[in-house]
């Protein structure tokens, strides 16, 4: 771990990212840190902002770049020059050597490329931070395209999350904003997402069922799978034919329309989101492309699966509650929601945090989406956040993610895309089918029959737990009338003992003569133990 902090600062020290952080307002002790950086008197770098934070992230591989992926999507928060260098990280990363690949894919096929493949081109057509992809042609004649995973990959991977949970843990321990946060689930759950993203065949398996889910649906297409040439470090699939969505000059002259492009794009979410309950979660422009043929009904065309989210039916009512209360600015239910979930302590006043869901809120609708951003309400829920002690939801993570993506993609697309007025009716219909008598009937034939395999076993289980109750109740009677007969017995010999302290004391004569006395005892004694 401290070999890769120490490539970390290499990296800042070399790209001079000190330069970039205004020191005048930061305090004292920090400022007089950053002056006494060894490296500020020893490398000079003149290069541009833009290209010198790039480069810092592709040196220090995967996670770093993702999170440059992601930046890249969002030029509202980002200067034009840094966005637009952040970008190339999209899907131009520097190419590992195409000998490595090779051998990797005959290690994992078990036979010779040449002979595994009619064609296999040795330049790579695309280079990204986990894996890298050649074209090639299958022995049938289809047009493919085979992705590798980079060499090694897994132990830096692996090495940046100590680091992160270290760095996690530090910040629970320090701060109590941080324990809010909940660093060290967000970091567990980022682990276990980019680790899935090493195995081609569960990305095979992701696209499968995307396409499954899509086989009838124009709006977005998914490449076939072979799967007898995947495996875990090896995946082939279907070559596709697109424009980048982020080639929107392209995309014009092709005389797409992109109104339609754009509310497509907040479609497929939705319908992933709240339809499936399955969502490609990582659709950067570099994984995203459009099928042009037919202008004015684009079709969408995604890659790359290695990054997938599901949610649960609870967060799925959740979420389509709190946000169709959202977009009718019912702030009440809101806050309600908020509360009833668990997200925020249940001694909160609803309404306090209306009135700060409203303040937060209002101002952006009716507006275009070029006058909305998410980022920008993002960090106003989270001062909000601060105050009522919400917590962050870590399952919920991947779709806010994906959330974003989608905003960078339709601003790019069509910065007047009222995001509001596409998303509510979708909203408001999916709710209704939740209910309708037909909806109902659906979800009672998908589940009879595990109900109806289950019942023999359910029965068994509710006798065994009905006769285990049995058995337990008879022995905890048992065990009070034991206990009311030992105490029944102890009141009586407490009465014997203090009549006859009684006696003793009316009468002392008797005592002296103990023959008799003994004779009384004895008799009084067995009475009480037959009764």
């Amino acid at each position: 771990m401290l070999s890769r902090l120490l490539k970390i600062i290499s990296a800042v020290a070399r790209n001079r990212l000190d330069d970039l952080v205004d020191i005048d307002r930061i305090p004292l002790t920090f400022r007089l840190i950053i002056r006494l950086l060894p490296w500020r008197y020893a490398v000079a770098n003149t290069a541009p902002r833009g290209e010198r934070i790039r480069c810092a992230m592709e040196s220090l591989g995967p996670i770093f770049i993702k999170f440059g992926q992601l930046l890249s999507t969002r030029r509202d928060l980002l200067p034009d020059d840094i966005s637009k260098e952040l970008a190339i990280l999209q899907d131009k990363v520097p190419p590992f050597p195409t000998e490595h690949a090779i051998a990797i894919i005959e290690q994992s096929l078990e036979d010779k490329v040449d002979v595994l493949f009619e064609r296999f081109d040795r330049e790579p057509l695309a280079s990204a931070s986990v894996a890298q992809v050649h074209s090639a042609r299958l022995l049938s004649g289809d047009e493919v395209v085979v992705k590798v995973i980079r060499p090694d990959i897994e132990k830096i991977i692996r090495k940046d999350i100590r680091l992160m949970y270290a760095m996690a843990k530090l910040l629970v321990r320090i701060s109590k904003e941080a324990r809010r946060l909940r660093p060290v689930e967000v970091v567990a759950d980022y682990e276990k997402t980019i680790l899935d993203e090493l195995d081609l065949l569960k990305e095979s398996a992701n696209a499968s069922q995307l396409r499954r889910n899509f086989s009838s649906c124009q709006l977005l297409y998914v490449p076939q799978i072979h799967w007898d040439y995947c495996r875990k470090h090896v995946m082939v699939m279907e070559r596709i034919h697109g424009v980048s969505v982020s080639d929107v000059e392209t995309l014009r002259k092709r005389g797409v329309n992109m109104k339609t492009l754009a509310e497509r794009g907040v479609e497929i979410f939705f319908t992933q989101v709240f339809r499936d309950r399955f969502f490609h979660a990582d659709m950067h422009p570099g994984n995203v492309f459009i099928d042009t043929d037919n202008p004015q009904q684009p079709r969408y065309i995604g890659v790359d699966f290695g990054i997938v989210g599901t949610l649960e039916p609870e967060d799925q009512r959740y979420l389509a509650s709190n946000l169709l209360a959202f977009f009718r600015r019912d702030y009440r239910k809101v806050a309600q929601l908020h509360i009833d979930s668990g997200w925020v302590p249940r001694n909160t006043k609803v309404s306090e945090l209306e009135s700060a869901m409203r303040t937060v809120c209002e101002p952006i609708f009716e507006k275009p989406l070029k006058d909305i951003s998410f980022g920008q309400l993002l960090v106003r829920l989270f001062q909000t956040a601060r105050r009522f002690k919400m917590e962050v939801q870590p399952q919920l993570v991947l779709l806010e993610k994906n959330l974003l993506n989608i905003e960078g993609l339709g601003r790019q697309l069509y910065p007047d895309l009222d995001l509001w007025s596409t998303a509510q009716p979708f909203l408001e219909q999916w709710m209704k089918d939740q209910v309708r008598p037909s909806s109902v009937a659906k979800a009672f034939k998908e589940h009879s029959t595990d109900w109806l395999f289950n019942a023999p076993v359910m029965a068994n289980q509710a006798m065994t737990s009905l006769r285990q109750l049995a058995e337990q109740q008879e022995t905890l009677t048992q065990y009070q009338l034991e206990a009311e007969k030992r105490n029944t017995r102890t009141r009586r010999w407490g009465s014997a003992v203090i009549l006859l302290a009684v006696g003793a004391l009316l009468y002392p004569s008797a005592v002296k003569d103990w023959p008799v006395t003994a004779m009384l005892l004895a008799g009084f004694g067995i009475w009480l133990m037959s009764h």
